[in-house]
């Protein structure tokens, strides 16, 4: 790798849409004086990089390098970086620019940019090129869009903190997942499994709402008091007014009027699973009980930092397989399948 000029880097992406992902050479930008070059060690897997892969979300920028749940070593920094120097461990997330001028921007909250912040993939930096993501082995970034990875938190389980931490720390934060709090998460898979993590640590009483029975006995080992079945529709009316706070990590579309049945008054429902389908609501799910439906989308900088932090604190790393690179495909193909515990993580060293 040089940085005088443009670099090249190695890196898996979906041609098309629908294409399966395949090895090819990718150009990342120089060095520039606020930027770092990360050499990437590991990335997850997440849900939404097969979505967008697969213009599930609509029209993808194609080729596509999907990954933003991104752990490396900085290798290079430049002239004017204060934050980080060659040799410490640092993350990418799900975004690396937004206009850093308007008020969400000013607040710690980059996700919500009023101007819209920059994918870490699929979409277009301030100079109008794509951006590429994690399942490669470089990547350049502002070094105000990168966080530091604690010593205690290995890279490999640290890498999908980036995303399916922050999205459901961010959540349970938010709503006050804590001691005399009884939090639901509904669907144990790759957020879900950080979700009864991190409420556990946390404080709350945690209960995993799940199709079937079939991962009760993970659920526990994670944290989680009980584990009911949504399969079976007595669940409903047995913890019916159960629980202060419910957050949802499934992406199939869900009977929400059936959940929000399952909160106490005042409680929440916080959707951070993203359906593909429109949902139907009865608002006097809502009315009747004073409830809240919201929704959550990832973190900002800072409070990803502070997510990381509080898993290192906490010991508490993504459940994961790690793969090689030409895994990916078969690697996606388990995923919609719901066959990985919990969630994929790419060796970056094999790319």
């Amino acid at each position: 790798m040089t940085t005088t000029n443009t670099l090249s880097a190695h890196a898996y992406a979906a041609p098309a849409a629908k294409a399966p992902l395949e090895r090819t050479t990718i150009p990342r930008r120089p060095v520039g004086a606020r930027d770092i070059l990360i050499e990437i060690k590991y990335a997850g897997i997440c849900h939404s990089d097969i979505h967008q892969a697969r213009d599930g979300w609509g029209e993808g920028i194609y080729p596509m390098v999907p990954g933003h749940e991104i752990a490396g070593v900085v290798t290079e920094a430049g002239s004017s970086v204060t934050r980080y120097r060659p040799g410490d461990r640092v993350g990418v997330g799900c975004f690396v620019d937004s206009c850093r001028e308007c008020d969400q921007c000013r607040a710690g909250r980059e996700q919500h940019c009023e101007r819209g912040m920059t994918g870490t993939y699929n979409a277009l930096d301030r100079n109008g090129d794509p951006t590429y993501g994690g399942y490669s082995t470089h990547i350049v970034v502002d070094e105000d869009y990168a966080v530091r990875v604690p010593d205690a938190l290995p890279l490999d389980v640290a890498a999908p903190l980036l995303c399916a931490g922050i999205t459901l720390y961010s959540p349970l934060s938010r709503w006050g997942a804590g001691p005399g709090r009884k939090v639901a998460i509904v669907g144990l898979g790759g957020l879900g499994h950080m979700g009864v993590k991190i409420a556990h640590a946390m404080g709350a009483e945690v209960t995993v709402l799940s199709q079937t029975l079939r991962k009760e006995a993970d659920g526990r080992a994670l944290g989680a008091e009980a584990f009911h079945a949504t399969s079976d529709p007595a669940t409903f009316e047995k913890l019916a007014g159960t629980f202060d706070l419910i957050v949802s990590t499934v992406s199939a579309p869900l009977d929400f009027d059936a959940y929000l049945s399952l909160l106490k008054t005042d409680g929440a429902l916080v959707n951070v699973g993203a359906p593909e389908e429109p949902v139907s609501l009865n608002l006097f799910s809502l009315i009747t009980g004073r409830r809240t439906l919201a929704g959550s989308m990832i973190g900002g900088i800072a409070e990803t930092q502070e997510m990381l932090d509080f898993c290192a604190e906490h010991g508490l790393g993504a459940e994961i397989e790690l793969i090689r690179a030409d895994q990916i495909n078969e690697a996606y193909e388990r995923v919609l399948a719901s066959d990985v515990r919990y969630r994929f993580v790419i060796d970056a060293s094999t790319i």
